[in-house]
């Protein structure tokens, strides 16, 4: 069965490179976990966890054991993959490799997902950023892990996947002091809104990291995760419903 994916013209265009940003949709998962949801953290039944990423795996050419994703702790560690992880989770929240057959995965319900690619170096990396790991440095340590194994940071295309978008992500004055305190530049993410909230835009501040790294060739795709259901799971949203648990989206690139 072919799951639906999202992709981008950017990174279409590489040779040798393959890659999806997946939806909720084409899985066999119920209830809250409708239907695709790819988290192994999550309270979902194994086997019907085990059979999505299974669909997964096999829209990305690779085998099942080889669709390599981390236990994600919001840090800014990255794993070089040089084969197949098969059950085992690493503790980490990016991927890289330059090996053929093996899918970087990151894992999301409201934060941002990387996926980047040097096509001429034959590299490719997916990277984990919430606004913790995209503060702390993930990007950077993403990008660094892809210089180790040969890309350059001209030649990589980056695009940010379906997120939290920055009409949906409320924040308040703590939370933007933070930033500020780390560099007063970034007040430029922050839009006020009622009383002392703000809202706070996820994939431009990490489009702006990437930017540091010396990544210029790079893009959000614009779906905002917690304002379409039907499409994508949402951590806020489910909080907000006082849900007990919400599936995990992935988001994979591979070198064919």
């Amino acid at each position: 069965m072919t799951v639906p994916v999202l992709t981008s013209r950017r990174l279409d265009q590489l040779p040798g490179v393959r890659h999806a940003f997946f939806t909720r949709q084409g899985g066999v998962s119920t209830g809250i976990y409708d239907s695709l949801n790819v988290g192994r953290g999550s309270n979902d039944d194994p086997a019907a966890i085990a059979e999505n990423r299974r669909r997964c795996a096999e829209a990305m050419g690779v085998e099942p054991g080889a669709l390599n994703s981390c236990y994600q702790t919001h840090s800014t560690l990255v794993r070089v993959a040089e084969g197949p992880w098969g059950d085992e989770r690493p503790e980490g929240d990016a991927v890289v490799t330059s090996v053929a057959g093996i899918a970087c995965g990151a894992m999301t319900a409201d934060c941002a997902p990387i996926l980047l690619a040097d096509a001429e170096a034959r590299v490719v990396g997916a990277a984990h950023a919430g606004w913790k790991g995209a503060l702390d440095g993930v990007v950077a340590s993403t990008v660094a892990a892809m210089v180790a194994a040969g890309a350059r940071p001209g030649d990589i295309v980056a695009v940010v996947g379906p997120c939290i978008g920055p009409d949906s992500y409320e924040v308040g004055p703590e939370f933007v002091e933070r930033f500020l305190h780390h560099d007063p530049k970034s007040d430029h993410f922050f839009k006020r809104a009622a009383d002392d909230r703000s809202r706070f835009d996820l994939p431009g501040f990490v489009l702006w990291r990437l930017e540091q790294a010396g990544v210029f060739n790079c893009e959000w795709t614009g779906h905002d995760t917690c304002a379409d259901e039907t499409r994508f799971f949402s951590n806020r949203r489910a909080f907000k419903r006082g849900e007990a648990d919400y599936g995990r989206l992935i988001s994979a690139i591979a070198l064919t």
